[in-house]
């Protein structure tokens, strides 16, 4: 994944990550969530006869949910109330995004309007009534979006979608009050009161670096992007080695467009294979390479990797999630490779119901939206004034949703329980599942978020350039 916050050409991946977009936009891919795959229930029951309505049972009230358990999104809610008064009024929940925007952002932004939709219907919430606006792209669309949904009495903003409008939307809902659950990945626009539901790269790479740790992977060289993606998740990288007592011993950069020339690059990875050889002679062999490129970067570096003589089957390629498309192993140097990601079945689950739905595949960053709205659906069932306040919004043992589990932190990123996958000829595999949430059973409100990026952050296999 890359970070994103100025707003330039991102690329959002297909299959498990929608088809190949070029969008212009500071993307938020969520930790989303998994375990949202909870299929509708009837809110009646079949008619009954006098004589069995006069012998059933009365149903036993549900069982409190334990503080310490995540909440399912995706479950149909039971809004509360006394029996037999007046209903409430509808909770009103705010969704800001670029519905008219440049560029195929329109069409994202209109699929994540869908799967908001389709959210709320899923888990019956009858207790919701979202507001839509569209910002058109823009902070000042995004103030006039903001302005009218809080005139209209909304206790929850969701969206927008570009880190300028972010901080915008930000800005007008904190003087009301009203916390913000965006879709940027800019880091820099997150803060208490305003949670990015985006796929992070720092995350990722921690996790990647420990699972290789854990397989005895302790020496890494690296072949990073020169662009904001590579500043950003480079010494990330680094820190996470640090931090399993490895060592980065060899370490390239190239330049991440190239326009069509390939001569500077072969010297690049030519002189990169003559650095680990020189090392390796001494008795020191390099037991992994961290490449984070995405799909662009497996078409043209797999044949430089190979013509150079670097053997990916002995070294084992490590990446962040932008490996997670359908292509990365088109070319053999890339097979086998590792990387995190959330569990890719419930992104798969959910990419059915939406096409069960609308008649169209989603885009990955969809599930973003989804499970926003289950969010706010979940905690909108609590009393007036208390709904979306902070110990709700970031409650220790987190959400559970498309992606799998998650926590909004008090600093305003999102911790993600990731799987480990491994790049297969066709697709990827799961090889370590997800882990749970440190500490989510004994902490209790979550503090800032213990990630190595200090940065805009990339949005999990979704986009690999910064906007």
């Amino acid at each position: 994944m890359l970070a994103f916050g100025s707003d330039t050409a991102a690329r959002v991946h297909g299959h498990r990550y929608g088809r190949l977009l070029a969008v212009a936009m500071a993307l938020g891919l969520g930790t989303l969530v998994q375990g949202c795959n909870i299929s509708n229930q009837a809110l009646t029951n079949a008619p009954v006869t006098t004589a069995a309505a006069k012998a059933a049972k009365p149903a036993p009230a549900p069982m409190p949910e334990p503080e310490n358990a995540s909440i399912a999104l995706g479950a149909p809610v039971a809004p509360t109330g006394e029996p037999g008064a007046a209903p409430r009024a509808p909770v009103k929940i705010g969704l800001i995004l670029p519905l008219t925007g440049a560029g195929q952002a329109a069409l994202v932004a209109e699929s994540m309007k869908m799967a908001a939709e389709l959210a709320l219907k899923d888990v019956q919430a009858k207790h919701i009534q979202l507001v839509v606006r569209d910002d058109k792209g823009t902070p000042e669309g995004a103030m006039a979006a903001s302005n009218e949904i809080l005139a209209e009495g909304a206790e929850l903003i969701l969206g927008p979608l570009y880190a300028r409008s972010v901080a915008t939307v930000s800005a007008v809902a904190r003087a009301k009050n009203v916390p913000v659950v965006a879709f940027s990945n800019d880091r820099q626009v997150a803060s208490s009161s305003t949670h990015l539901l985006s796929f992070l790269a720092g995350p990722e790479v921690v996790r990647v670096v420990t699972y290789a740790a854990q397989k005895g992977k302790k020496r890494y060289a690296a072949l990073i992007p020169d662009d904001a993606y590579g500043k950003l998740v480079e010494p990330t990288f680094k820190e996470a080695v640090a931090r399993i007592g490895g060592v980065l011993v060899a370490s390239k950069s190239y330049p991440a467009e190239t326009g069509g020339r390939v001569a500077g690059l072969v010297a690049i990875v030519t002189a990169l294979r003559d650095e680990i050889r020189g090392i390796e002679e001494h008795g020191d062999p390099i037991d992994a390479i961290f490449i984070p490129g995405g799909e662009e970067a497996v078409q043209f570096l797999g044949p430089l990797l190979k013509q150079a003589g670097i053997d990916t089957q002995r070294i084992k390629v490590i990446g962040t999630g932008a490996l997670d498309t359908p292509n990365a192993g088109r070319d053999d140097a890339f097979v086998g490779a590792w990387f995190a990601a959330p569990d890719p079945r419930g992104f798969k689950d959910f990419s059915d119901r939406f096409v069960k739905a609308y008649g169209r595949s989603p885009p990955r960053i969809a599930t973003l939206a989804y499970d926003a709205a289950s969010l706010a659906a979940a905690l909108g069932t609590g009393p007036d004034g208390a709904r979306y306040i902070p110990s709700a919004l970031t409650r220790a043992s987190g959400f559970n949703g498309v992606d799998g589990l998650f926590r909004l932190m008090s600093d305003g990123v999102t911790d993600r329980a990731l799987a480990v996958l491994e790049v297969q000829k066709f697709g990827a595999t799961v090889i370590d599942q997800p882990a749970g949430l440190v500490d989510a059973a004994t902490a209790t409100t979550p503090g800032p978020s213990t990630l190595l990026d200090t940065g805009p952050l990339a949005p999990q296999g979704a986009v690999t350039k910064i906007n």
